[in-house]
């Protein structure tokens, strides 16, 4: 077991991937910070995880859009638990669907500042203990929205192209500290997504995936754990992943005539 009792750090933990990844994680004996914005849930998931593994987590609730509170709730930390040896930059949503001339600004300002500033704010205080440890790894969350923009995806694309290259950036800044970097870049999967761009409407969340089978949170989770559990000298840098399904961001088979 690899991975046992190392010390992963995931925001966005409340549930989709980062939820599964957490479960995943846990499975291998890995010691969990689990991070989000919706604290019952954090305790929640939590507390099933110690009692279903011999692990220790601890649970952190800010808002990674909020630099003062993450740097507060990561500094708040005990010495410990601030050894962190994995990073998972899960948290992150897309809001709305409209063309660049009448989208929401306010919709703009909340998926960039979660999407790339987020990742920004999380990855500091992380990396520079990383640093300090001489290892780590880093695995970001991207999305096949940051190699392709479809219609009416403008802002959300462009976010999702900053992290691909704010991966490209940490791998290049962080090679001579031994650290690894790592982007997944899913596909439809079938979380929350939905729903939060569409603000909580569900009969039209539900129609992005009529007709064909997504990816599952736990297909993801299971490609963090292969890239996590490689050998030292194996970095995989880049990794898309599409529902058998889905050719790109827009084309679809669902199966109709």
């Amino acid at each position: 077991m690899k991975l046992k009792n190392k010390i992963a750090l995931i925001t966005g933990a409340t549930s989709g991937i980062g939820k599964a990844c957490a479960e995943f994680l846990a499975a291998e004996g890995c010691n969990l910070i689990i991070t989000g914005r919706r604290g019952d849930r954090l305790e929640e998931l939590g507390q099933a995880l110690t009692l279903t593994h011999p692990i220790k987590t601890k649970t952190l609730r800010f808002d990674v859009r909020d630099r003062e509170a993450t740097h507060a709730a990561i500094g708040s930390l005990d010495s410990a638990w601030q050894q962190v040896d994995i990073l998972i930059n899960n948290a992150g949503l897309a809001l709305g669907l409209a063309g660049i001339h009448d989208g929401d600004p306010e919709d703009w300002d909340t998926m960039m500042d979660t999407n790339v500033k987020g990742i920004l704010n999380v990855t500091r205080p992380v990396s520079q203990t990383m640093i300090n440890q001489g290892h780590g790894h880093i695995v970001n969350i991207g999305s096949v929205a940051g190699r392709e923009v479809y219609p009416k995806g403008n802002v959300y694309c462009a976010s999702k192209h900053a992290v691909a290259a704010l991966s490209k950036g940490m791998r290049i800044d962080l090679l001579q500290h031994g650290i690894k970097v790592s982007l997944v870049s899913p596909g439809h999967v079938n979380t929350e997504f939905a729903e939060v761009r569409f603000k909580g409407d569900r009969e039209t969340a539900q129609q992005v995936y009529k007709g064909f089978q997504p990816l599952r949170p736990e297909d993801i989770a299971e490609t963090v754990l292969f890239i996590l559990t490689r050998p030292a000298h194996v970095n995989i840098d880049d990794m898309l992943i599409m529902a058998t399904s889905q050719a790109n961001t827009y084309l679809i088979n669902r199966g109709e005539d």
